[in-house]
C-alpha cells in the first residue's frame, strides 16, 4: 500500500453506520478502538483502491488504542486562513540551558514556545506533545502551521523522530530547523521527513559502533568494562567449597566478603557468584574440550 493511501481513505467520512468515522480520522471498532484496518465501503469511496480487498490502518494511527477524533481536513483549494509558528526547545539534562535555543527561537518570530528539560529516551515529552496538539489545533481550523526547532537532534532520534515526522506529516504540519544538517524551512509533503529518520539512525548506529569499539580497545589492554571487579582468588576458591557443600548461590553469597572497591565489607550478589563460577567453569573445561 502506498504511503498516502489511507490520507485519500480519511478524506472520505466512513459510510458505516456502526462507525462513522468523520473525514481526517481512522476507523473504529464498536468497542471505540483505532480499528486494525479500514472498512470496505470507506476505502472504496477512493475509485484507485475499488478492488482492493483491504487497506490497513498505518502505525501511525495507533490501531488498537483508545479512538479520539483528530482534526477533519481543510476543504480541498481552500487557502490557509494565516500562518502560526509554533516553537519547541528542549536539553537533555537539568544542567543544561535552553537560553541558545529560546533567544534563537524568539528571533525566529514563534508565536508561542513550549521548551522541557527530558532525555531522548523518555517515551513521553509532555512539552513536545503540548507543541503538537496545539499546531493540530490551528490546523483543523485552516490555519497554516510551521513546528520550529532549533535543530533536529531537539525533536527526538530513530524510530520515535520517524513517528513523529509522520504525525506532522499526515497533518500537514511544516518543520524548520534553524541550524544543523536540516537547516531550513520544509514542507510537509518534501522528503525532510525520511531524511530525520534516517539520519538519526545512522547517527545512532554510528555511537554504537564507536562505543563497542571503544570496549574492545580497552579489553584488549586488560581492563575492566562495567566499573571495578569485585571478586578475586580468594573468594572464587571459598565460592567452591561452599558450592561443594550443594549451599544455594543466595547462602553462598552471604558468606562472601568483598575486600576491595567501594563495596568493601559487603557480600556480593548470587548474580555475581553464579558469573564467577560460571567463568570458572568455562575456563576449567577448556583443557578437556581442547584434548
Amino acid at each position: 500500500m502506498p504511503d498516502d493511501d489511507y490520507l485519500r481513505v480519511e478524506a472520505h467520512a466512513c459510510p458505516m453506520t456502526s462507525c462513522a468515522a468523520p473525514a481526517g480520522s481512522p476507523c473504529r471498532t464498536g468497542k471505540g478502538k483505532v480499528a486494525v484496518q479500514y472498512h470496505t465501503a470507506r476505502f472504496r469511496l477512493v475509485s484507485a483502491l475499488a478492488k482492493t480487498l483491504t487497506v490497513a490502518t498505518p502505525p501511525v494511527r495507533k490501531p488498537g488504542t483508545l479512538w479520539i477524533e483528530l482534526p477533519r481536513p481543510a476543504a480541498a483549494g481552500a487557502e490557509p486562513a494565516g500562518h502560526v509558528r509554533i516553537g519547541y526547545a528542549r536539553a537533555s539534562t537539568v544542567r543544561q540551558f535552553l537560553d541558545t535555543q529560546l533567544d534563537a527561537l524568539q528571533a525566529a518570530g514563534v508565536t508561542r514556545v513550549f521548551s522541557e528539560k527530558i532525555s531522548t529516551r523518555a517515551t513521553t515529552r509532555p512539552e513536545l506533545d503540548k507543541a503538537v496538539a496545539l499546531a493540530h489545533e490551528f490546523r483543523s481550523a485552516g490555519v497554516a502551521v510551521t513546528l520550529v526547532v532549533h535543530e533536529h537532534k531537539r525533536l527526538g532520534r530513530g524510530l520515535d523522530l520517524a513517528a513523529l515526522a509522520e504525525q506532522l506529516r499526515a497533518a500537514s504540519i511544516g518543520l524548520e530547523f534553524l541550524t544543523g544538517e536540516l537547516q531550513g524551512s520544509h514542507d510537509p509533503s518534501g522528503v525532510v521527513f525520511t531524511v530525520l529518520a534516517a539520519l538519526s539512525g545512522m547517527e545512532r548506529e554510528y555511537i554504537r559502533d564507536r562505543t563497542l569499539e571503544g570496549h574492545e580497545s580497552a579489553r584488549s589492554r586488560g581492563k575492566t568494562i562495567g566499573g571495578v571487579a569485585v571478586t578475586d582468588d580468594a573468594m572464587l576458591s571459598m565460592a567452591l567449597h561452599l558450592r561443594a557443600q550443594n549451599l544455594s548461590l543466595r547462602d553462598i553469597a552471604a558468606r562472601l566478603v568483598i575486600t576491595k572497591g567501594k563495596k568493601k565489607g559487603r557480600h556480593p550478589s548470587p548474580a555475581t557468584v553464579l558469573r564467577m563460577l560460571r567463568e570458572h567453569d568455562g575456563a576449567a573445561a577448556v583443557p578437556t574440550t581442547m584434548g
